[in-house]
């Protein structure tokens, strides 16, 4: 994971120290000194949950993250919970959304409008619900407060501003890791460590076998995977509007539009190393008094929207898509077919330098704003758009240090571990049974637009967005946190997590990386215990240990 502004803290003179650490396997280091029974990489809700889960094990647990801000997009945009059936969320992901609960129901918490004006929909449930006692929609800082107050009843110590040297920062002795180095030169050791970055950066830098894009169907037997061209599930395509793709309308000497592939988009079905849209989910309000109007950015260029603009021309106005959350605040995401989706800019961001997905980040961001102000400006906006938006701005209580910017871009899907049992739509729609649960899911398998092209036709359009119900709750595998044994014996992955692209279009969701975050504790508690490898815990002893501990592992809604 990484952050706006970080990287200008990194100074170069750290990280050529850390190119001169001793960080091999040497022998002559060993001790029997650890810095934790538990080492966590990475400050997601998905990591913090395993921290939490660890100590009311008592086990000693080490939070080292890039993060200053903790919880992922659950404390970074993502309030609009994505969200599925709420009846498969147990453990300490049930707790959290029970905290938030809790915490609006003190009047106080209203500052920007009364509790009685709030809707009560979120996600195709209700947004609170007072039978459970959870509530699934917040403001950013709510959440972020949560997840400190949890942090700081259960005494763990968090390392911010931490980053992985990726290339020499990983000691492995006969198959598992002894210690991870940062670029700051610190080294932390451990007997087990979790991966719970977005990214997979420690799984990756541990030489666990990963993918990165879209495998073919043919690889494990499936039908949404892959190319999907001409499959529109959303409204988040160009359908019959038929738009040139050329600077001169049908002439294809003039040249391509900002933001179009010239690519083939390949073959129905097939494999390729492309990746669903990141944008950033803000935070914003019409509030008076907490607006911060949406300010032009430097580089603005009008000519990057002109697409935008010809979508306009056909009739289609939507712009502004997200859910309420409190405090007449929206979580806005994308919507329609040219919006906060940054299509086909991401595709080096998984395996990218720090460097360069800081590059990569602020295009994003620079790409975002100069979208917010052409919303509110361009002449080719029908006016009573523009001023409509222009009553809109970013919330001035959040994100405060961040210029109201949310601190986390959307990644939702980055590298995904090739580990000991690989999920699929066959396991989503209920085809295959799962053996061995640690939880459940249950939302769409949801994938954002992956590219834009042009058709045999020659009119722009999208490509891979995606949303397949399944049918029922499904159970998440054991294996899909669980590298290969003979790959890494002390390292479990509970974010960039063992599935195929699809399937994980599904099991991406905040509510789900929590649940997988406190079942990785209890193996490694368990492990710890018995003193044995990770992989060797009997599954129906873990199995008892999670549903005495709330998780639900399997869905009877006749009980």
């Amino acid at each position: 994971m990484i952050k706006m502004k970080t990287l200008k803290r990194v100074s170069l003179i750290a990280m050529l120290l850390a190119c001169t650490l001793q960080i091999g396997c040497s022998s002559a280091e060993k001790t029997e000194k650890l810095d934790a029974d538990v080492i966590i990489y990475g400050g997601t809700s998905a990591a913090i949950a395993t921290a939490i889960q660890l100590a009311r094990m008592d086990k000693s647990v080490l939070v080292v993250c890039p993060e200053k801000h903790i919880g992922g997009l659950s404390a970074s945009g993502l309030g609009f919970t994505d969200l599925g059936n709420k009846e498969v969320i147990g453990g300490l992901s049930k707790e959290f959304y029970q905290e938030v609960y809790n915490h609006y129901q003190n009047e106080e918490a209203w500052n920007w409008q009364p509790r009685s004006e709030y809707g009560n929909e979120g996600q195709g449930t209700t947004a609170i619900d007072n039978e459970f006692k959870t509530m699934w929609t917040f403001e950013p800082h709510v959440a972020e407060q949560i997840f400190e107050k949890f942090i700081k009843d259960h005494n763990i110590t968090i390392l911010r501003d931490k980053w992985l040297d990726r290339e020499k920062g990983v000691e492995l002795k006969d198959g598992e890791i002894v210690s991870i180095t940062m670029l700051d030169g610190e080294t932390y050791k451990g007997k087990i460590f979790v991966d719970g970055t977005y990214e997979g950066d420690l799984m990756a830098a541990a030489g666990v076998n990963y993918h990165v894009g879209r495998e073919a169907n043919s690889v494990y037997n499936e039908e949404w995977n892959g190319v999907q061209k001409g499959v529109y599930h959303h409204s988040h395509n160009f359908q019959q509007l038929n738009i040139s793709p050329y600077v001169i309308p049908g002439d294809s000497t003039s040249g391509l539009l900002p933001r179009i592939s010239a690519e083939d988009p390949g073959e129905q079905g097939s494999g390729d190393k492309r990746l669903q849209a990141y944008n950033y989910r803000l935070c914003t309000t019409n509030a008076e008094g907490n607006v911060v109007p949406f300010e032009k950015p430097e580089n603005y260029d009008p000519k990057e929207y002109e697409l935008l603009r010809r979508v306009f021309e056909g009739g289609r106005y939507s712009m502004f898509g997200g859910g309420k959350i409190p405090n007449m605040k929206r979580d806005v995401n994308n919507v329609g077919p040219f919006s906060s989706d940054n299509i086909g800019m991401n595709y080096e961001y998984p395996e990218a330098s720090y460097e360069k997905r800081q590059e990569i980040l602020d295009e994003h961001i620079n790409y975002h704003k100069g979208l917010l102000y052409f919303w509110g400006h361009d002449e080719s906006v029908p006016e009573r758009f523009r001023e409509s938006i222009k009553k809109w701005g970013l919330a001035k209580d959040e994100f405060a240090d961040n210029g109201h910017w949310p601190y986390q871009i959307y990644v939702r899907e980055a590298r995904r571990m090739i580990g000991d049992f690989v999920m699929t739509e066959n396991e989503i729609l209920g085809k295959s049974k799962v053996q061995k649960s640690i939880g459940m899911g249950s939302y769409a398998m949801d994938s954002h637009n992956v590219q834009r092209y042009i058709t045999k036709d020659g009119y722009v359009q999208n490509e891979g967005d995606l949303g397949i119900e399944p049918e029922k709750p499904y159970q998440i595998h054991l294996g899909t946190i669980l590298p290969k044994k003979e790959e890494c014996k002390n390292l479990m992955v509970t974010a960039a997590i063992s599935s195929s692209h699809i399937a994980f279009g599904s099991i991406r969701m905040e509510p789900v990386f929590m649940i997988l975050g406190q079942s990785a504790a209890t193996l490694a508690s368990m492990a710890l215990d018995k003193n044995m490898d990770i992989h060797d815990i009997p599954y129906e002893e873990l199995q008892k240990k999670l549903l005495a501990d709330g998780q639900v592992l399997e869905y009877n809604p006749e009980n």
